[in-house]
């Protein structure tokens, strides 16, 4: 049974299930009424080095770069309306091959082009991300991001990160102001 995280939550992920190696990272979202705009949600990757800084543009894993220079981590597919029950898009992680100088592996979602349409995740709903044991297909953790995000355009919804040589989970739900490029900047990588 997977385990219920609220902001700010922690997980050894190799407690709960030993012996993981690929990671199914699923996220998911409904909207709320909108003004009729397109409204697209688009879920990211960004790998960091032990100071918190991005290690480059082939640690940056999205819907137009759907896989890491290292192959670890892959973008399956962008969702452009978020319609239909389950994960709207999902990431994977193999974490066996994820470089030894990336310590997190931050999960984040971006409202595409949120400025000029007016948009935020204060029109988000049942915002999710579950992490799912790749080759059992068991769910091991499940956040749902409950809060008001009424100003941010880009919300980093969980991090896996590397202490003691073992793999976590902390549920985030930090959000940015400014979209992808807020975002990015805050890591020390231009949009």
């Amino acid at each position: 049974m997977a385990i219920n995280l609220q902001k700010g939550g922690r997980v050894n992920l190799e407690k709960e299930a030993p012996g993981l190696s690929n990671i199914h990272l699923g996220l998911g979202w409904d909207l709320r009424k909108t003004d009729g705009s397109g409204f697209d949600l688009d879920a990211s990757i960004l790998m960091l080095d032990q100071s918190d800084k991005a290690i480059g543009e082939g640690g940056f894993v999205f819907y137009n770069n759907p896989a890491s220079t290292c192959d670890s981590v892959k973008h399956l597919g962008d969702n452009k309306t978020g319609e239909g029950d389950g994960d709207d898009e999902v990431l994977t992680v193999d974490i066996t091959k994820v470089p030894e100088h990336v310590s997190k592996i931050l999960i984040a979602v971006t409202i595409h082009d949120a400025e000029s349409r007016n948009q935020n995740f204060g029109m988000v709903d049942n915002a999710f991300i579950r992490v799912v044991n790749q080759s059992s297909g068991e769910e091991i953790i499940r956040y749902d991001l409950s809060e008001d995000y009424s100003t941010e355009t880009s919300l980093i919804f969980g991090e896996l990160y590397k202490k003691e040589g073992a793999w976590r989970f902390a549920a985030k739900g930090d959000g940015f102001a400014g979209g992808l490029a807020a975002f990015l900047g805050t890591y020390g990588l231009n949009a």
